[in-house]
């Protein structure tokens, strides 16, 4: 550490994650919690992947689409749970600022450009389900590739601009953030520098890039549940409705806690609950939307049944070779 110039203050070069500190007694069971939903996290999203890289049955927009998503997911919870896990099972919750400068870059980046990828996804249903005649010609492949670059490109130059503002930032003692990963407010607070146009800028890139992607999934929605409910078919509406009811549901609890966290006025009581919403999105999230998004997905199904199929038919195989070899 290092004294201030011109202040009695304290410069620190690390920071700490104080997590769930006040859960002191449950820290193995918070650990072992994690680590179950890290390693399903990870192996749902990767097999996704998987499924839609192997599959040429599933190369169309609506699975390109969501092999970007999980691809996302495995990187965005990889940016945050791993130290999590660390700091649950030895105690370690220290952090260097150049490592919470580089936490905040790639969870900021990869929250914008999760926020595109789902609003291109809700488009893509409408334009499946409200104009199924024109969907071939507006979602071809080249439109694809475009509308998914743009997401990732859009995400990380956008936030580079905040992560700059945050690297312009000092710290003083005491240097311990009231969060379980480098956040935008938790870490304002602690900065013993000027945080005003850091903080503003936050609350404008807030609303530029979470509010319009999410306006834009809702509008989605209201058009493709309008379509519905002129489906004649009951048993029609209710497979549409409940294939919808999910899509929504996932998308209603990311951008709910994202909108609660850094949109609403950062009173006390907002303040107070910000932790637990961030939970929401950070990491239950990424472990949903595989369930949501795809494994309910009857053609996912039943490309994972063959997969498995085909898997144990080659294992059979392989063991009768080397059986009539011997």
């Amino acid at each position: 550490m290092a004294t201030g110039d011109g202040a009695n203050q304290t410069t620190v070069t690390e920071l700490i994650l104080l997590g769930f500190s006040d859960l002191q007694h449950l820290q193995i069971a918070l650990f072992l919690l994690f680590l179950v939903i890290y390693v399903s996290t990870m192996v749902g999203n990767m097999l996704i992947i998987a499924l839609v890289v192997l599959n040429r049955n599933l190369h169309t927009p609506m699975y390109f689409f969501l092999g970007n998503l999980s691809c996302l997911e495995t990187f965005y919870t990889s940016t945050i749970l791993p130290k999590v896990l660390v700091s649950s099972l030895t105690g370690d919750k220290a952090i260097s600022i150049p490592g919470c400068i580089a936490q905040f870059y790639f969870f900021t980046a990869l929250a914008v450009t999760e926020c595109c990828l789902l609003a291109i996804m809700s488009y893509d249903r409408y334009l499946a389900i409200c104009k199924p005649l024109h969907y071939a010609t507006l979602m071809n492949m080249k439109a694809c590739l475009f509308m998914a670059s743009g997401s990732w490109i859009n995400g990380f130059l956008a936030m580079s601009i905040m992560t700059y503002l945050m690297s312009r930032l000092t710290f003083c003692a005491p240097n311990e953030i009231d969060h379980f990963f480098c956040d935008l407010s938790p870490v304002a607070r602690i900065s013993c520098s000027d945080t005003q146009i850091f903080e503003l800028m936050g609350f404008i890139f807030s609303i530029f890039f979470i509010l319009p992607p999410f306006l834009l999934t809702l509008s989605s929605y209201m058009f493709i549940i309008a379509v519905i409910l002129r489906i004649p078919s009951a048993t029609g509406r209710k497979k549409a409705f409940s294939t919808c009811s999910s899509h929504l549901l996932v998308v209603t609890i990311y951008y709910g806690t994202l909108i609660a966290v850094y949109v609403l006025p950062n009173t006390e009581n907002i303040r107070k609950l910000n932790k637990a919403f961030s939970v929401f999105y950070t990491i239950l999230t990424p472990l949903v939307n595989p369930l949501i998004y795809s494994l309910r997905n009857r053609e996912v199904k039943e490309t994972l049944r063959k997969s498995i199929g085909n898997l144990i038919h080659g294992i059979r195989s392989w063991k009768f070779k080397a059986l009539s070899l011997e």
